[in-house]
């Protein structure tokens, strides 16, 4: 089976290095470099990297990435990366990055850009002017635009949604009304979010209606969640794995879905193998890549790279390597 591109996303889990933790760092480096290396990613999206100051009065950069992209073959992709909203500089915690095999030719960072940040008043006896917050995203999504050869332009996006956690209220969150208002948020948060990331889809597909476009990234959600439904934007509701499709008597799954619709690629791995995460012993399924039609029909095999994947409810602090499995898929060039 030829393998033409392959593109692959991976939560790094708070990749982070400083000089004092060094040799902690290097046992994540001997675990997560021959993941990467199995990968054999032509456009790889990664979550969760830290930015550090060299000194202190250096801008922040992605030292712990750059150490880990050393004596490997990503150390001489292309690259993109976000930046902490309102600046030229990462973020301290979770950047974005986006590597490419092949020329970046249009990068575009997204935070609230299509939607805006809304206003919450606290519910309860206690609500008043006083209580209300602003609410905004975590964090951006990421961009960009890369010159496959021969085969025009993929248009990708990297994400990472907020996770099912509690958002911080004034008064605190102790108690269990303001743990769940915190939740209801946290979720707002997460579709609101997705909705941004679905509205840059379709303004791609305003301009070309056969747009090879990937969306990539942890959603921290599965593919039944509201998020995922916003980003797939599947209104024929047509079979969503390969298994389903065979028994409706469809060859190819891509032709289970709208025209606009984005396929989560990761429902064509066999059951057993279909999560990215284990929480208490319970395997699910967070990372994601969509693809539209243009981009799923060509799709040659999909991969989670699951083997000896750490339980996040029992790992020790600190981990070696990630507690996300990373996710593959195979394209045809044409």
């Amino acid at each position: 089976m030829s393998e033409d591109f392959r593109i692959a996303t991976f939560n790094l889990e708070n990749l982070d290095w400083t000089a004092a933790r060094d040799r902690q760092f290097e046992r994540r480096i001997a675990v997560l470099r021959p993941l990467l290396r199995d990968l054999r990613a032509d456009v790889l999206c990664l979550q969760e990297i830290a930015g550090r100051k060299s000194e202190p009065h250096a801008p922040r950069q992605l030292l712990a990435l750059d150490r880990l992209l050393e004596e490997t073959p990503y150390s001489a992709y292309f690259r993109a990366s976000s930046t902490r909203p309102g600046a030229d500089v990462p973020a301290d915690v979770h950047n974005l990055v986006i590597l490419s095999r092949w020329p970046i030719v249009a990068t575009r960072q997204i935070y609230h850009d299509l939607v805006a940040k809304w206003r919450w008043s606290a519910l309860g006896d206690d609500s008043n002017e006083s209580s209300s917050i602003e609410v905004a995203f975590d964090r951006p999504l990421l961009y960009a635009a890369i010159d496959l050869p021969g085969a025009g332009p993929l248009h990708l996006i990297n994400l990472h949604l907020r996770a099912p956690r509690p958002v911080p209220l004034p008064g605190g969150s102790a108690s269990s009304r303001k743990r769940v208002e915190g939740l209801f948020l946290a979720a707002q948060k997460r579709e609101r979010q997705a909705l941004e990331a679905r509205l840059c889809v379709e303004d791609i597909f305003d301009a070309d209606e056969e747009a090879t476009i990937a969306l990539c990234g942890d959603l921290n959600v599965d593919e039944h969640d509201a998020a995922s439904t916003i980003l797939e934007a599947n209104f024929e509701g047509g079979a969503r794995d390969s298994e389903a499709s065979e028994r409706a008597g469809r060859a190819d799954p891509a032709s289970a879905f709208s025209p606009r619709a984005l396929e989560p690629l990761e429902t064509r791995v066999p059951l057993e193998r279909r999560y990215s995460v284990l929480h208490a012993g319970e395997p699910r399924l967070i990372d994601h890549i969509l693809a539209s039609a243009s981009l799923a029909r060509r799709c040659e095999s999909v991969e989670i790279l699951n083997e000896g994947l750490q339980d996040e409810a029992f790992a020790q602090d600190p981990i070696d390597g990630s507690l996300h499995a990373p996710v593959v898929a195979s394209f045809r060039m044409l």
